[in-house]
């Protein structure tokens, strides 16, 4: 089974209580299920779709177990067509742990993402021919060198 975490704005630079629109997730969902057999997508949104609303206690749990999960996959999606810090951060976290990032951006010389992705697109339509075309599975890691980076963060 191929594991995908799937990353992106959710509260970007905003500061109210509200989200950017999220129709992206589904966008990447589809385009994964649709190429990759036994895919395991990983989407905090989906899987918390209304922490906006979150008391304090649960609102840190749920970002900092999310984030965590980013270190646990076999590739990660980062979706940025604006900076976002939480993004970033499950970026780090995976690239620290040896994941393979694929970044969805306009910010190709941005830092953050230059140099901690294998590569990346300008938009969603472009990753998606990627996909189709089998690429994923060059974004798998070696699995050894993915445990050796895992224990070098603890």
């Amino acid at each position: 089974m191929t594991q995908v975490f799937i990353a992106g704005i959710m509260q970007a630079s905003r500061n109210d209580r509200y989200i950017e629109a999220q129709d992206y997730r589904w966008q990447i969902t589809a385009v994964l299920q649709n190429h990759i057999p036994d895919v395991k997508v990983i989407d905090p949104f989906a899987a918390n779709p209304n922490s906006v609303e979150y008391d304090d206690k649960r609102a840190e749990f749920t970002f900092i177990s999310n984030t965590r999960k980013a270190s646990n996959v076999d590739f990660l999606i980062a979706y940025l067509p604006v900076a976002s810090l939480g993004t970033a951060m499950e970026m780090w976290q995976a690239y620290e742990a040896g994941v393979t990032i694929i970044t969805v951006s306009p910010l190709e010389h941005h830092w953050a993402i230059k140099y901690t992705s294998e590569e990346i697109f300008p938009d969603i339509k472009s990753l998606s021919l990627a996909i189709g075309n089998g690429r994923w599975k060059n974004w798998i890691p070696d699995k050894a060198k993915q445990r050796e980076a895992r224990r070098r963060i603890g």
